[in-house]
């Protein structure tokens, strides 16, 4: 097995700070589920819903878009004038939203299937995965996922665990972060870390809920987008066929 030499040398001082569905997505790569200790992404099957939910977070959190009342009680997104955010990938999403305002779901399909690949390039620039060449069955070359060996992943499922097992007040971010994983049913992956207990699923629950216990009107806005998001993962997950755990 050998590395695959960085496809985009210099990129690494163009990258801003990391975004959320940088963190979900580093998050969800299991570095040792795949053959032979290879990584693998949990939850293939809703993962364009999660990323489109990081992405608005994301923009929720940094006051670039806001939700308005839909039809029917549903809830609309609003791109917010003015604010358009520096990152590229939400820049993009906060353009969709601009057009007019969209329905929760309609801007997950819209914004959510492209995601994984430019998501993933960013976390091989930043080293915190590694793509690698595999021999499969003597034969034929195969890409496949390692950990990067930045720590990062393991920063971030520490301060997940701190929320969600020993209770500590909640960062806006990492609140996110902790109800997009419930919501996509890919919590009990990261047993024993984040032990699978009831204390966890309802503390989960409350988040996937919107209840962060946050007052500042960004976070509101975010929490709003986040326990919409989640409602919508949810749907999906429970319709998909369900995943090798």
């Amino acid at each position: 097995m050998h590395s695959i030499p960085n496809r985009k040398e210099g990129a690494m001082a163009q990258l801003g700070p990391a975004t959320l569905g940088e963190d979900l997505l580093l998050l969800l790569f299991q570095p040792n589920a795949g053959m032979r200790g290879t990584g693998v992404i949990a939850g293939e099957n809703t993962l364009f819903h999660v990323l489109g939910g990081a992405v608005l977070a994301d923009l929720g959190l940094g006051g670039h878009v806001r939700t308005i009342p839909g039809w029917g009680g549903s809830t609309r997104v609003e791109a917010v004038a003015d604010r358009p955010p520096a990152d590229d990938i939400l820049r993009s999403a906060w353009d969709y939203v601009a057009v007019k305002p969209r329905g929760v779901q309609a801007t997950l399909a819209a914004i959510g299937p492209t995601l994984r690949s430019p998501l993933l390039d960013r976390l091989i620039i930043r080293g915190d995965i590694r793509e690698s060449i595999h021999k499969a069955l003597g034969l034929f070359d195969m890409k496949v996922l390692e950990d990067g060996g930045s720590g990062r992943r393991a920063g971030l499922l520490s301060d997940v665990r701190a929320v969600l097992v020993d209770g500590v007040e909640p960062q806006p971010r990492v609140v996110a972060l902790a109800a997009l994983l419930s919501g996509s049913r890919t919590l009990p992956q990261f047993d024993p870390e984040i032990p699978w207990t009831s204390s966890v699923i309802t503390r989960a629950q409350k988040l996937e809920q919107g209840n962060w216990g946050a007052e500042a009107a960004a976070e509101a806005v975010a929490r709003t987008i986040t326990a919409t998001i989640v409602s919508n993962v949810i749907v999906a997950a429970a319709v998909l066929p369900p995943q090798n755990q």
